[in-house]
């Protein structure tokens, strides 16, 4: 029997207009107006909005910094993304020093396989480059991991400026992408060694030790070399102004650049930093929440088409017995913030309702752009006959607080406390199973890897009203 969601209004990048949509087999198979009824499983959407699953192209499930594990693994992370509504996660399978690639991959397939409820995918980090590492990215290929992550901090992760260099022009000879995490990782240290030396130890000094400049000229610095190497690069988790600034230099010397945010940058600002009682270690991300100026600046890059998709850098640590590790010292606080769960709702509440952004635009950043860049499209981020039924319900009459005594992940406090939303999903489909309904799991661990083709961006920039 077929599946229907009938009554509806379908969403997408291009325009949204009411119809029915059938479902067998896992796939979509016909959208059209008032289809008929006859031996199928209807969904009344009457008044809903219907959008493509949406996909989180940044999560951190069951990652080990060395002094912390997170707090979700890919059990609780993807529950908390399905009944967000991202029915696909690309998370970020991390080489450790001397692990090969082959190794760190399949690290992390035992980590999601069988486990998972969304459907899944992985970026590959590279933090050792050597010239046997460097044969393995075809391998890469071969399995479906077309996208790469390169850190310009940390001490244990951050590549140089060469290997930097080198792994562009690698990584661009089999049309993979990479994502860069752009912070400049000398300053950084000395940043943090100057706030110790002084005694500034409250979280009020992470954000100090990691101005804006810090990003900016990181990201400068990135797509210079990006330039030299002839390649594409993505950037995620943009921050600031000063940073967005470079990316639209770098796009008027003819650069193809792609650039992620967050919805945290995008609704809470540095203020978070002066709470009482170490609350403000909630917060301690990296880069860390920025200014109001900042935000608007995102916004509009957003409403302009010169950010291109939005997901949620999902890095939980609990509060208690976690971040309390930094009680006595800031730099000790795990960076990272949870997110997974709640990125639709904020994003429609604060974006759409707001008149930031439109509906059709969050289709575009929460899944077709970022199915287009990773290389899932149109499998996935797509509401077309033959794309996977990744489908999403969503009742925009829904009002809701977001509080973390009712969520799926595993973390002891939410960023989002108290926030009022507006919208939820009614129902979500994973490849035609219905796994949420009504803001409950009726069905989990159905989650499968999603292999990916090159990025459809390769050849071509998105259009955007500035470029």
């Amino acid at each position: 029997m077929s599946k229907m969601i009938k009554g509806g209004t379908i969403v997408t990048p291009k325009g949204s207009y009411s119809a029915d949509i059938r479902v067998d087999n896992g796939k979509i198979t016909e959208i059209a107006a008032q289809l008929s009824t006859e031996n199928a499983d209807v969904l009344d959407a009457s008044g809903c909005l219907i959008f493509p699953g949406f996909i989180d192209a940044h999560t951190h499930f069951d990652m080990s910094t060395g002094t912390a594990l997170t707090a979700d693994n890919f059990h609780s992370g993807t529950r908390g993304a399905i009944v967000g509504g991202t029915t696909t996660i690309v998370d970020f399978a991390t080489q450790e020093k001397g692990e090969s690639l082959v190794q760190a991959l399949q690290n992390w397939h035992n980590k999601a396989d069988g486990v998972s409820s969304c459907d899944y995918a992985f970026h590959m980090a590279i933090s050792d480059w050597n010239p046997s590492v460097s044969k393995e990215i075809d391998t890469m290929v071969t399995e479906g991991v077309t996208s790469f992550k390169l850190y310009l901090a940390y001490d244990n992760l951050r590549v140089s400026d060469g290997e930097l260099y080198e792994i562009l022009k690698r990584v661009h000879d089999v049309h993979g992408i990479i994502g860069t995490h752009c912070e400049n990782g000398d300053l950084v240290n000395e940043m943090i060694a100057e706030k110790r030396a002084t005694g500034e130890l409250s979280p009020a000094a992470h954000p100090a030790s990691r101005p804006d400049f810090v990003e900016a000229e990181a990201i400068s610095r990135y797509l210079y070399i990006a330039e030299a190497a002839g390649a594409p690069v993505n950037i995620v988790h943009l921050s600031t102004k000063m940073g967005f600034d470079e990316v639209l230099k770098a796009r008027a010397r003819g650069q193809k650049v792609y650039v992620e945010t967050c919805p945290h940058y995008l609704t809470l600002d540095e203020s978070r930093y002066h709470l009482q009682n170490f609350e403000s270690a909630k917060y301690v991300c990296s880069p860390p929440l920025r200014k109001k100026e900042d935000q608007q600046c995102l916004w509009t890059g957003l409403k302009n088409g010169d950010i291109d998709t939005v997901s949620t850098d999902h890095c939980s640590f609990n509060f208690k017995k976690q971040k309390e590790q930094g009680r006595e010292d800031f730099s000790k606080i795990p960076n990272g913030m949870p997110g997974v769960e709640h990125r639709p709702a904020v994003m429609y509440t604060y974006g759409v309702c707001e008149n930031r952004i439109t509906k059709e635009q969050m289709a575009a950043q929460l899944s077709e752009n970022t199915a287009r860049l990773f290389g899932m499209y149109p499998q996935k981020g797509a509401l077309l006959a033959g794309s996977d039924a990744d489908i999403v319900v969503w009742d925009p009459s829904y009002k809701g607080i977001i509080t973390a005594q009712k969520m799926e992940q595993n973390v002891d406090y939410t960023p989002y406390e108290g926030m009022p939303v507006t919208g939820r999903p009614k129902a979500v489909f994973l490849r035609g199973q219905l796994v949420v309904q009504n803001g409950e799991v009726v069905a989990e661990h159905r989650g499968a890897y999603v292999p990916r083709h090159e990025s459809e961006y390769y050849p071509q920039q998105p259009e955007s009203s500035n470029r």
